[in-house]
């Protein structure tokens, strides 16, 4: 059980302790990642790298950092649950849970400041909604319902926007609708496959989860068709006007059919952990390929 009323001595913790704890708690490899997506959204409207970019970016990852670490806060107790979970800061002690707020408080007035300063109010009111969403409706409604995922996966879909809408982009264009779509049904497999990973974990903690109402093969089928479902949205850009040039159409392409090729694997065979651990890297390097080469086609022109 948690002591909530002591606070951490930060003070014994060498400065090496306290870094490690202050990335875990920002979730710094899922906020980077919202940052490079905030980035993409900006570069496809700006055509070009520019110094205005730095203030929103910079802003939307101590947004997104700032929200990473109320979810820390909101999920203390079934973190020290899980043994995946078990040693975050909160749960061990490292930090104490008003010392985490603290830090969230102040993460997320900065990043405000510097969304609002360098990309206007409509950036800020996404990034705000982004934070909103995820810790005042996914993260309490996924402790309800295994489905969860599909509306939390919003999560993925405004930090594109953010940027687009910071860099004066028109936010009904079409061009960040579709964009916007491909990370909202990228983020379903991600999510997904990462539930089915710790899905012993999750049920101990007392959430729901996919593999009591499905069994794995049909988990494993119906993760295919979210996966596909993410290379035809992918597929869906060039026929935008998003991208120009044949090249990057054809990477874009030959990744899709790399990635279908790859999940084939979760038709075939779903008994094992190890092939949704797979398709859960597969489908996020994927993503990323998708946004290194639109970027490159956006900076090559």
């Amino acid at each position: 059980m948690i002591n909530e009323n002591i606070s951490t001595p930060v003070i014994g913790l060498s400065i090496r302790q306290k870094i490690d704890a202050v990335m875990e708690l920002t979730k710094i490899r899922i906020t980077f990642f919202v940052t490079i997506t905030t980035l993409f959204g900006y570069l496809c409207v700006a055509g070009s790298v520019s110094y205005k970019m730095i203030a929103p970016v910079l802003g939307i990852l101590l947004l997104a950092c700032g929200s990473a670490v109320i979810n820390h806060y909101q999920e203390r107790k079934t973190d020290a649950l899980m043994l995946r979970t078990k040693n975050r800061p909160i749960p061990s002690g490292r930090i104490s849970a008003q010392d985490a707020l603290n830090l969230a408080m102040f993460l997320i007035i900065s990043g405000s400041a510097l969304l609002y300063f360098g990309g206007g109010l409509l950036a800020l009111s996404l990034g705000l909604l982004n934070l909103i969403w995820y810790n005042g409706i996914y993260t309490p409604l996924k402790k309800k319902n295994a489905f969860a995922i599909i509306p939390g996966s919003l999560v993925g879909a405004i930090p594109p926007a953010v940027g687009w809408a910071a860099a004066g982009g028109n936010i009904f264009d079409p061009h960040i609708a579709v964009i916007s779509l491909f990370f909202f049904i990228w983020q379903i497999p991600h999510f997904w496959l990462l539930l089915l990973i710790f899905g012993e974990d999750y049920e101990k903690a007392g959430f729901p989860t996919l593999t009591q109402i499905f069994n794995r093969d049909q988990l494993g089928r119906i993760t295919f068709i979210w996966i596909v479902s993410t290379v035809i949205i992918g597929l869906l850009l060039p026929i935008f006007g998003i991208v120009r040039s044949s090249l990057i159409n054809f990477g874009l392409f030959a990744s899709g059919l790399w990635l279908t090729w790859n999940a084939i694997k979760l038709l075939r065979s779903t008994k094992e952990k190890k092939y949704f651990r797979f398709a859960f890297m597969e489908i996020n390097v994927f993503a990323i390929l998708v946004i290194l080469l639109i970027s490159i086609d956006k900076l090559v022109r």
